[in-house]
């Protein structure tokens, strides 16, 4: 088994992927919620938290790593990086994907020429520099920097500094593998094809992942609906955990009744 995963709840199977360098203890504000409505399965995404790495270290590694221990059909909530490889394993294996929900996500977290809703490339690399000379800090700052502007940022800050420090801290060459899936990865062409209903949810004050991100993918997926929470920056899962869990359980909610219908 490459993925630690914990398993909680009862209910349809909702697969939960954390984001970069964190790990699963992340979405502790909302599981007592959530795993009254859903079996949770809660990942650790390969080389972070207490799942082992992966070789080579990629996208589509990933991807595959977390497929394999995951129920045979089940939505997957995907926040930030954790986004992008539920993104990538509803392409590769789009009928073992029911639904999405992508939190905080961009298909491209780079500015390009033709992409204004990333983060300008020199950033990316102004970090990975001051990641080599103080590693522990620089993660700090990190987490600090995805609450950024949020309403009660400070503790949002602790609870995300909580979450990192419940679990073994990631190596630092797993990390800078990690952050340059982040680098290299333009889903854009792509995300037309995912066709399963899906759910954006974003703050709107969000720094790493712009909420013009967001829109650009509600226009270009076939079933996506978006969710903006106000006030709410990169995290909105512990900023705003009840106005988050009240999105999520509308959306797996909305076929009930088709379902039922269909039984």
């Amino acid at each position: 088994m490459s993925c630690f995963i914990e398993i909680m709840g009862q209910g349809k199977p909702l697969v939960m992927l954390h984001g970069w360098g964190m790990n699963s203890a992340v979405w502790e504000r909302v599981v007592k919620r959530l795993s009254a409505n859903y079996r949770l399965f809660l990942v650790d995404l390969p080389g972070m938290g207490q799942s082992r790495p992966v070789y080579p270290y990629h996208l589509h590694s990933v991807a595959e790593a977390v497929a394999e221990e995951i129920p045979g059909v089940s939505t997957i909530l995907g926040w930030s990086l954790g986004g992008l490889v539920a993104q990538q394993i509803a392409l590769n294996q789009p009928d073992r994907v029911e639904k999405l929900i992508l939190v905080g996500t961009n298909p491209c977290f780079v500015s390009k020429p033709d992409w204004p809703h990333g983060i300008d490339a020199r950033h990316f690399e102004q970090f990975n520099a001051r990641f080599a000379q103080d590693f522990n800090a620089t993660l700090l700052n990190f987490l600090t920097l995805q609450c950024m502007h949020a309403k009660d940022a400070r503790a949002t800050v602790r609870q995300l500094r909580t979450a990192f420090a419940a679990k073994p801290t990631p190596s630092q060459d797993h990390l800078n593998q990690a952050l340059e899936i982040l680098l290299q990865t333009d889903l854009r062409e792509e995300v037309s094809r995912l066709f399963q209903p899906t759910l954006l949810i974003h703050g709107d004050r969000d720094t790493l992942a712009p909420v013009s991100a967001a829109h650009w993918l509600a226009m270009h997926m076939q079933r996506a609906s978006l969710r903006v929470i106000a006030g709410a920056s990169h995290a909105p899962f512990l900023s705003h955990a009840e106005v988050f869990c009240d999105a999520v359980d509308g959306f797996m909610a909305d076929d009930a009744s088709l379902r039922a219908a269909e039984s």
